[in-house]
């Protein structure tokens, strides 16, 4: 059995599929993404993968306390992409 590409299984310290992304995951992904301040809103909320996946766009504005317009970015340009890229590739 070969082994195939290591990005397959592993992207930048997460898996690929983000509902397999553990706390420390989703907090990594919004500081790579340039959400330093607000990465850690995720962790004080214990927001893995499954549920930023499940995260409605009140959730993001509202239920996190961030200020309106990094909370609209994060939304608009990786939660929203993130659901939606999940939805396309299909379960596991």
């Amino acid at each position: 059995m070969a082994l195939t590409d290591s990005k397959s299984s592993i992207e930048d310290g997460r898996p690929p599929d983000p509902a397999l992304w553990a706390i420390d995951d989703v907090v990594s992904y919004f500081k790579a993404a340039g959400f330093e301040e607000q990465a850690a809103a995720f962790r004080d909320q214990e927001i893995d993968g499954k549920s930023l996946l499940l995260m409605t766009r009140n959730d993001v504005l509202t239920g996190l306390s961030l200020k309106l317009g990094p909370a609209l970015k994060i939304y608009e340009y990786h939660v929203k992409l993130l659901q939606t890229q999940h939805l396309k590739s299909g379960p596991p």
